[in-house]
């Protein structure tokens, strides 16, 4: 039951004959969601997936935000399991990146035995906590070949000392890797590695191009934006709006209750529906482009700024997570967002009935934790 940065920024690639299944869990803040692959003759094999709202099992709506217990999130994941028939005993669990901490840090050029005693003591800098109170992890982020200039070739001892390095720093609080252990225990699985949300979302909706990359994961209680350059995540950005706040503002706007806005943004969002009237529907699309205009705004920032601190382009936005799934929304992001915008399709690593392409396209935004998790697994081995 590791906590690893080990093998997360190579490509995805699959190999060997095992036929053993690997299952990618996804706790998010108001569903849980599972994936089970099987590597077979190079390819991921789909073999099932499965969805469970958590807000009944606090008592709430479903698509409401709940905070349960251990207990209760393990029994919600047991009952997704069986209605998906899951039968693989063994995988990863994602850990929200708002429980995490995830930097880019700028230290001198070190040998590995140095860069081990540095980053306890960099990291100080970063965490407001004991460090003996968080796990911590770290990755060193290679240098770009355009960025040595031939003296650089020739005097690089020197001038390596001089420019430094930039390293992946990650830290996760220790009662958080405790509580999902216990999630863990009470599932009877083998949970064999721990990862941050983020890295999960990025390996099944992300290319592996050189080019910068903005990814936005859109969920029920937060959104975060990361950029990703050359597979490895170089600036990450919490924003605590998501789903749950779309659907609250529509139903203050057009005097509904929770559940009935919840329905009518997943089934409608922001397309026009004959059961209502144009001004109802202008209502509507007003009411949910009120929060997205708040996340298309911090996106936007996020562009500007990685983009004049790096001297670089940022030309492409990948929306994923539940919210990527409302209907209408890559036409409204290409209309906000400086940028080229798709929508991830992560199901698209994997091989899977015919029939079930337009629904794994359509529900795919969503499991793009769960099924990064699994990826991970399958491919290391």
């Amino acid at each position: 039951m590791a906590f690893s940065l080990g093998g997360l920024f190579k490509g995805i690639k699959f190999g060997g004959s095992g036929e053993s299944s690997i299952l990618g869990i996804d706790i998010g803040s108001s569903s849980a969601k599972v994936v089970q692959l099987r590597a077979s003759k190079g390819a991921a094999i789909l073999e099932t997936y499965g969805e469970i709202a958590l807000g009944p099992y606090g008592n709430q709506s479903i698509g409401k935000v709940v905070k349960l217990s251990p207990e209760k999130i393990a029994e919600a994941i047991k009952d997704v399991m069986r209605e998906a028939n899951v039968t693989a005993r063994v995988g990863g669990l994602s850990i929200p990146f708002s429980s995490s901490l995830v930097t880019v840090v700028d230290l001198p050029n070190v040998n590995q035995e140095q860069l081990k005693r540095m980053i306890p003591i960099e990291a100080r800098k970063y965490i407001p906590l004991p460090i003996n109170e968080v796990t911590l992890d770290w990755f060193q982020i290679p240098r770009e070949e355009g960025q040595q200039s031939a003296f650089d070739r020739v005097n690089k001892e020197t001038t390596l000392q001089a420019k430094g390095q930039e390293v992946l720093l990650v830290a996760i609080h220790n009662v958080i890797l405790r509580t999902y252990q216990t999630i863990s225990a009470a599932l009877g699985l083998t949970i064999q590695f721990y990862e941050i949300e983020i890295f999960g979302a990025v390996r099944s909706s992300v290319g592996h191009g050189i080019a910068p990359v903005v990814v936005v994961d859109i969920g029920a209680a937060t959104s975060k934006v990361y950029v990703v350059e050359r597979g490895i995540i170089r600036y990450s950005h919490l924003v605590s709006i998501g789903g749950q706040h779309m659907t609250e503002t529509l139903a203050r706007s057009m005097g509904w209750e929770f559940d009935k806005a919840e329905r009518i943004k997943r089934e409608h969002g922001l397309l026009a529906s004959n059961a209502y009237s144009p001004d109802e529907n202008d209502r509507i699309k007003t009411a949910l482009l009120s929060t997205l205009s708040r996340v298309f705004s911090e996106v936007n920032r996020v562009l500007l700024s990685y983009g004049q601190r790096y001297n670089k382009n940022v030309s492409r936005v990948v929306l994923t997570g539940g919210g990527a799934s409302l209907p209408g929304l890559a036409e409204a992001a290409a209309q906000s967002l400086s940028a080229e915008v798709e929508v991830a399709r992560p199901f698209a690593h994997t091989q899977a009935p015919a029939f079930l392409e337009n629904v794994l396209r359509e529900i795919g935004p969503g499991f793009s934790v769960a099924l990064g998790v699994a990826l991970r697994k399958l491919k290391n081995g």
